[in-house]
């Protein structure tokens, strides 16, 4: 299966389709064969995040200050897996828990696990956002939790624009160009405990440089759609709580890249009307503006 820009070689059959032919920066291995050593390395760890309904933890064999080469860790999702890997490799081992199933596997493979896995080891940087095509150009949705950006991604897709990821982007710098990578072809509108949502069938094939970011800001259900760019160090502000993973040692490199793309991207904010029966007017306005500022 290809997903994130990576073909990933797997000795287990996921029930879904994965089948979009995607550009591909990296290859993965996903096997059960977890090697001993790896098990007995692990020392320590610490609750990561409660998400799912399941508590989640982070082991390795240090304290978490950073991520190594030749380092170990394992990911573990209560009662459901966990997922083994050595700093710098690209095989990543799991073993089942008492409650795991090819489906939860899935899921939490590919929606939770695989973003914080390629952020340790430097592949991408990921953006909290959804994000789709206009003409072929991606734009991205920031808004906080509950803001909109699903629904708003969502009505794209139906109005037949590519998906490109419906929450976690990832991103990198392509010859000073930042680029945005297609997540997978599932889309989860209204956000259910441990699935993928719906596939959809116009998913992005290529990595694209991003176009504009359009923060999601909510009003009256009457209220005038307006779309004004934002500038300065508003941008860097309204960008920062939508970068995800922000841990402490990647700080001062993540600061950087966010800057880069503060200043070489341009951002909008756009008004938003708490009335479904507007999504229409809102989605014509910002593609008419897209395509406006893609001038």
């Amino acid at each position: 299966m290809r997903v994130y820009g990576t073909k990933i070689k797997s000795d287990i059959d996921f029930p879904l389709d994965l089948s979009h032919e995607t550009e591909i920066r990296y290859e993965v291995t996903l096997s059960s064969d977890i090697p001993c050593d790896i098990k007995n390395m692990i020392t320590c760890g610490l609750p990561l995040y409660w998400a799912h309904g399941r508590h989640v933890y982070l082991y390795s064999d240090r304290e978490f200050e950073g991520s190594h080469a030749g380092q170990p860790w394992c990911y573990e999702v209560e009662d459901v897996v966990r997922f083994y890997w050595v700093g710098g490799e690209r095989t990543i081992y799991y073993e089942m828990g008492e409650k795991g199933d090819a489906n939860l596997l899935g899921f939490w493979f590919i929606h939770l696990f695989l973003p914080l896995y390629m952020t340790l080891e430097d592949m991408y940087d990921f953006f909290h956002a959804g994000a789709v095509e206009v003409e072929g150009k991606p734009i991205f949705f920031i808004a906080p939790s509950m803001g909109g950006k699903s629904t708003m991604t969502d009505y794209f897709i139906k109005q037949g624009h590519r998906l490109i990821s419906d929450d976690k982007v990832p991103t990198f710098i392509d010859d000073g160009s930042f680029m945005a990578v297609g997540s997978h072809p599932y889309h989860r509108p209204y956000r259910k405990f441990e699935e993928l949502g719906y596939r959809v069938e116009k998913f992005t094939t290529h990595f694209k440089p991003i176009h504009a970011f359009y923060v999601l800001e909510g009003m009256e259900g009457d209220a005038e759609i307006t779309i004004e760019e934002v500038k300065g160090i508003e941008k860097f502000a309204l960008l920062l709580p939508s970068y995800l993973y922000m841990f402490s040692y990647l700080k001062p490199r993540r600061l950087k890249y966010l800057s880069g793309i503060s200043n070489s991207i341009r951002v909008f904010r756009v008004h938003v009307p708490w009335n479904r029966e507007r999504l229409g007017e809102v989605h014509d306005k910002i593609v008419a503006h897209s395509k406006l500022s893609a001038l």
